[in-house]
C-alpha cells in the first residue's frame, strides 16, 4: 500500500471540460492527498513528460489518466511513445475513454496500458468509477 498522506501526482490527458470537471469532483471526494495536472491534447502530454516549453518545472506523475481521442496526437500514439521511453515506461497509464470498442481495448493493452476503463454516460456511475480507481491506485497499489 502507499504511505498514508503521501501526495500522488496525477497527469490527466483529457480534452472534454465536462469530463475534467467530473474527474476532479470525484477525486476530491473523501479527501485523498493528490495533485492533479491536466493537459488537453496529445502533444501537450509529451511536452509535460519531457519538461519542454511551458512545462520545464513539471513533476513526474505517479499515474497517468489518458483519454484516447485527443487532439493533435491520438492516445495510442501517446501510449506507444511513453512505453518505448526508458525513463517514462514505468509510469502506470489508465486509459479512461468513451470507447467500448474491442479493437481499442486490445490495442491499449498491446501498447502496455495498465488498465482500460470506459467512461460511463451516467453521472453517478462515472463518479463511482473514478472513486473506485482512486481507491485502488491510491490505497492498494505500490506506485513507482
Amino acid at each position: 500500500m502507499n504511505e498514508k498522506n503521501k501526495e500522488i501526482n496525477i497527469l490527466l490527458a483529457e480534452d472534454n471540460p465536462g469530463d475534467v470537471f467530473i474527474i476532479k469532483e470525484a477525486l476530491n471526494q473523501n479527501g485523498s492527498p493528490y495533485k492533479l495536472y491536466q493537459v488537453s491534447d496529445g502533444e501537450e502530454i509529451m511536452k509535460f513528460l519531457h519538461k519542454q516549453e511551458n512545462y520545464k518545472n513539471s513533476v513526474r506523475p505517479h499515474l497517468i489518466l489518458l483519454d484516447l481521442n485527443l487532439p493533435k496526437k491520438h492516445g495510442f500514439d501517446v501510449l506507444k511513445e511513453i512505453k518505448q521511453d526508458k525513463e517514462l515506461k514505468t509510469i502506470p497509464i489508465v486509459v479512461l475513454t468513451s470507447s467500448k470498442s474491442e479493437k481499442d481495448i486490445i490495442e491499449s493493452y498491446s501498447l502496455h496500458a495498465s488498465c482500460y476503463l470506459t467512461k460511463p454516460v451516467d453521472l453517478p456511475e462515472f463518479m463511482a468509477v473514478i472513486q473506485s480507481l482512486k481507491e485502488f491506485w491510491f490505497r492498494f497499489v505500490q506506485l513507482p
